[in-house]
Order: C-alpha cells, then sequence, then structure tokens
C-alpha cells in the first residue's frame, strides 16, 4: 500500500518551454493577421453599395460622403447641398483638405523609378446622386489624387 501512495504523492509538471513556445507562434500570427487588413471607419448613417469584388481595402486617404456632409479623415469638409447648388465642377474645399494631407505626407515614394500614384477611398452612401460622385472624384484627380476606389459591401454568396 507504502508503494501505491508514493506513486500518487509525485506532483503533475507542465514543460513550459513547449506552452512558451506555443504562445509565442499565438502571438505573432495575431499581429500577422491583425495587421494585414485595412477597415474602412464605419459610418452607420451611410448604406454602401454591394460588390462581388475580392479586393482587400488598402490605407489610403477615406472620404466619406453621407446624405449631408462630406467627411475626410474624419474631417467635415463641405455640405452635400452646398456642393449640389454649386456650378463649379469642383470642390474647393475638399481639393485643399487633399493637398493639406498631400503637404503633410511631404516624401515621395517611387517604384521602379516611377511614382506612386496617390489613392483615396470613396465610402459613399448607395443613393446620393452621381453628379455629386463625379464632382468629387474630379475634384481628386485635380488634387493628384488619380488612384480612386469606391467601397462597398461584399456581396454573399447565395450557395
Amino acid at each position: 500500500m507504502s508503494r501505491h501512495h508514493a506513486r500518487t504523492k509525485r506532483s503533475a509538471s507542465l514543460n513550459m518551454v513547449s506552452l512558451m513556445d506555443i504562445f509565442t507562434i499565438l502571438v505573432f500570427f495575431l499581429l500577422v493577421s491583425s495587421s494585414s487588413v485595412q477597415d474602412l471607419p464605419n459610418a452607420k448613417q451611410i448604406k454602401l453599395p454591394e460588390s462581388v469584388s475580392d479586393q482587400l481595402p488598402k490605407e489610403t486617404v477615406v472620404i466619406v460622403v453621407g446624405a449631408e456632409n462630406i467627411v475626410v479623415q474624419g474631417r467635415k469638409i463641405a455640405l452635400v447641398a452646398d456642393v449640389m447648388r454649386s456650378k463649379s465642377t469642383e470642390i474647393k474645399s475638399l481639393k485643399d483638405e487633399l493637398l493639406r494631407l498631400t503637404a503633410r505626407k511631404v516624401r515621395t515614394q517611387t517604384v521602379d523609378g516611377k511614382p506612386v500614384l496617390r489613392e483615396v477611398t470613396i465610402m459613399g452612401d448607395k443613393k446620393i446622386p452621381f453628379a455629386l460622385l463625379k464632382k468629387i472624384m474630379l475634384t481628386c484627380t485635380k488634387a493628384s489624387y488619380s488612384n480612386i476606389s469606391l467601397a462597398v459591401l461584399r456581396k454573399r454568396d447565395k450557395g
């Protein structure tokens, strides 16, 4: 009987090296997977159009176009009603803000000797008029943001 008690009194131990290896791998996995996709700001008042595009969003300047306001990187730039009443083909306050953001990022990026195009993502409600979208896109190109993306919701597969 004393042999039986001697065997059961041994304390159980964990191999800490293996446990630390597992946690290290888990931390690296979470760091890599969380930084690979850039989320666009969530504007509850905006209903994005749906698309079948598989392309993930990049980190760019974000223009949010709601029913009442145009917002760039969280700053209110113009009222939609004022822009729609204007006869001008560009939005001066938007152009000024984009140029201000460009001046803040003074670095000139090049790939293979060619300058990298500045990128902008437009998050517009699916009910905004095309004339407004056209003015915004024209203003972006005049401010040297020639790579324009439109934010959309990914359609769910019906299968």
